[in-house]
């Protein structure tokens, strides 16, 4: 079961269309959530809150990052064929970023964070995210696959569907 080495694991993270944040309350206790994400410099990644409907607006992801700061973020590729599975996972430090900053340096991390997620995401140009920036700081790549150096997310054959019934 071989590991992937950092750079492999941030290659394959940055390629994915989605991950799962979780977070962990003052308490220990953990939260997860799917989230869209885009990268930020070597080793940054950012994701927003966006106007997707949520049951509040005091989101549970938010509460965690205020009190503890500590965040993973998992992206993985499935495949019937279970010698092709693969998870890559971003460790850090996440900070919040109001919309409505007013020092430069913020707002000039919110205002790249948004340009990063549209470009990402078309989704996002018809209706922009409004909500706060999580920026994250990650400390540690690490992945796994099950067999030799899987495809990239995406990257199957043409050919390739479902199996046949």
């Amino acid at each position: 079961m071989p590991r992937m080495d950092p750079g492999e694991a941030r290659r394959r993270f940055l390629a994915a269309r989605v991950a799962r944040l979780a977070t962990v309350d003052a308490a220990g206790r953990p939260h997860l959530v799917p989230t869209v994400f885009a990268a930020l410099g070597d080793d940054g990644l950012v994701t927003a809150v966006d106007r997707k409907p949520k049951t509040t607006t005091r989101l549970a992801r938010l509460r965690h990052i205020e009190a503890t700061g500590s965040v993973s973020l998992l992206a993985d590729d499935y495949d019937e064929d279970w010698d092709r599975l693969w998870w890559a996972r971003a460790d850090g430090d996440a900070r919040i970023v109001p919309p409505d900053a007013e020092d430069e340096r913020t707002v000039v991390v919110y205002g790249t964070a948004l340009a990063r997620l549209l470009r990402k995401y078309p989704q996002y140009r018809e209706v922009p995210p409004h909500g706060p920036v999580i920026a994250i700081t990650v400390r540690h790549w690490t992945g796994w696959y099950a067999t030799g150096p899987p495809p990239a997310a995406g990257d199957r054959g043409a050919d390739e569907g479902p199996p046949s019934p």
